[in-house]
């Protein structure tokens, strides 16, 4: 099968869906992102399976629901044996198959990850770009990359702030772009992609960035307008209403109001990671066009969840489903085959990704593969305006929090519905009239209706896919 497509995959770290300029922010420079956008097809609506790291990357690798597969929360010892990636699964239809950056499958703190069956020829890996006590040196292959330039993390790790000093701050610089991991990252792809070889390959390239510190490179940091910058979206009655979440797993303790903090210079900072994101996208971009392989490449770029980023006066992530933490970018992209400048607002899940390149490569899906392929609308065949009728998110003790949440949240494209389980709190949320989620319509008794079908939904999508995880050899 000669024509089999390459295939440049780029996921970043906790990066949210309305962080593109194309897409409709006008406070961030991503020429190269936008590029890719007129190049192919933006889904506007597309929702991780859960806001945590390991569950949603193994849901998106697996084309399975994280509680599917028992993989529901960071931290754990080891990826289960039997559980299929699909960069396995083209390895062995001739895939070569790299990686730089994260993977995280399993426990990353204190050691390199345990790999599971993965597929992957090349490994360079990277969690958190940080050095020694986090990891050895000689097996953190961005830190080796370092080294082996003279380079020294704590002499080379930050800079002037915006106001001129160099003191550190809660949102200070950090490496310089040059030295940065996902620097590195580009570097590590662009050679796996020049690489001579006779058959198609994939590139897994996952930066750390936009996660938090918030420590863009001192350069980046510097040309943002930092008084430009918009605010969270908050109102000042949150602080008390969402006192009533208290028992619920978060990494912001209590809320926190945006004037208590320079919520502007985080926000200009987490842009300024990723403006360096789209700058090595654009490099890549050029590889694939200098080296002819541009038109027989499929490039997608998401990230694993969101970042509340001082909405509702939440920061980072946790058992909440605000639209910051779980509605990612996802941008395909293969010239001459698919729809180009397209802008899909269907319904669409992560999950959906694996059916999509067994489809592509006309491979038969697995039935226990949970996703359904975006095909139809990437070629033209079906329309770009339903995939669909809802999508769901999942958070089962995923943090080593003291609660240890659990949560299923679902949405209609109209009304979003959080159940946490063992707690009589919940939210619901009218999209159509209140887009920022302001408004928990949770006790309103004229929705009752509504939200007893929606808790229906969440319990029959649940349900509907649990399984043994086993093939049936006989009837007992």
């Amino acid at each position: 099968m000669p024509d089999r497509p390459n295939i440049l995959w780029i996921c970043t770290d906790q990066q949210r869906y309305d962080t593109i300029h194309a897409l409709g922010n006008a406070h961030i420079r991503t020429p190269n992102l936008d590029r890719l956008v007129a190049e192919g097809v933006a889904f506007t609506q597309a929702y991780c399976q859960s806001p945590i790291c390991t569950p949603s990357r193994a849901s998106f690798l697996t084309g399975q629901y994280p509680s599917t597969i028992h993989v529901n929360r960071n931290g754990n010892a080891y990826f289960p044996q039997g559980v299929r990636l699909i960069t396995r699964d083209l390895a062995d239809l001739g895939y070569d198959c790299g990686l730089v950056g994260k993977l995280h499958l399993s426990a990353a703190e204190g050691r390199v990850e345990q790999r599971p069956d993965d597929g992957y020829r090349v490994f360079q890996w990277s969690h958190h770009p940080k050095p020694e006590p986090f990891w050895p040196t000689e097996q953190h292959d961005y830190q080796r990359w370092l080294r082996d330039q003279g380079v020294d993390w704590e002499q080379a790790y930050g800079g002037e702030t915006p106001d001129g000093s160099d003191a550190r701050t809660e949102f200070s610089p950090g490496i310089a772009a040059r030295y940065h991991q996902t620097t590195w990252c580009a570097q590590v792809a662009e050679e796996f992609i020049r690489e001579p070889r006779q058959g198609p390959w994939l590139m897994s390239v996952n930066p750390f960035d936009p996660h938090p510190p918030f420590d863009p490179p001192p350069e980046y940091l510097a040309r943002m307008d930092v008084a430009s910058m918009p605010l969270p979206l908050f109102r000042p009655e949150e602080l008390q209403s969402q006192l009533r979440f208290a028992g619920i797993d978060h990494q912001t303790e209590k809320p926190v109001s945006p004037y208590d903090y320079d919520a502007r210079l985080m926000i200009a900072a987490y842009y300024a990671q990723i403006e360096l994101i789209d700058d090595a996208v654009g490099r890549l971009l050029d590889v694939l066009e200098e080296t002819g392989q541009r038109e027989n490449t499929i490039v997608i770029f998401t990230s694993d969840h969101g970042e509340m980023l001082g909405d509702h006066g939440l920061l980072l992530k946790g058992c909440r489903f605000y639209e910051g933490a779980v509605h990612v970018p996802l941008i395909l992209s293969w010239p001459g085959h698919w729809q180009s400048g397209l802008c899909s607002d269907a319904l669409v899940e992560l999950v959906d990704l694996v059916p999509t390149f067994l489809d592509v490569l006309g491979q038969p899906i697995p039935e226990k593969v949970q996703g359904r392929s975006l095909l139809p609308i990437l070629e033209g065949r079906a329309a770009p305006s339903h995939h669909r009728a809802f999508v769901r998110c999942e958070y089962h003790d995923a943090l080593a929090r003291p609660y240890r949440s659990r949560a299923n949240m679902i949405f209609d494209g109209r009304y979003k519905l959080v159940l946490y389980h063992g707690h009589e709190v919940g939210e619901l949320y009218d999209l159509a009239a209140d887009p920022h989620e302001f408004y928990n319509l949770w006790d309103e008794p004229d929705l009752e209706r509504m939200r007893c079908r929606l808790m229906k939904q969440i319990f029959d999508a649940v349900m509907l896919v649990t399984d043994d995880g086993q093939p049936r050899v006989g009837r007992y």
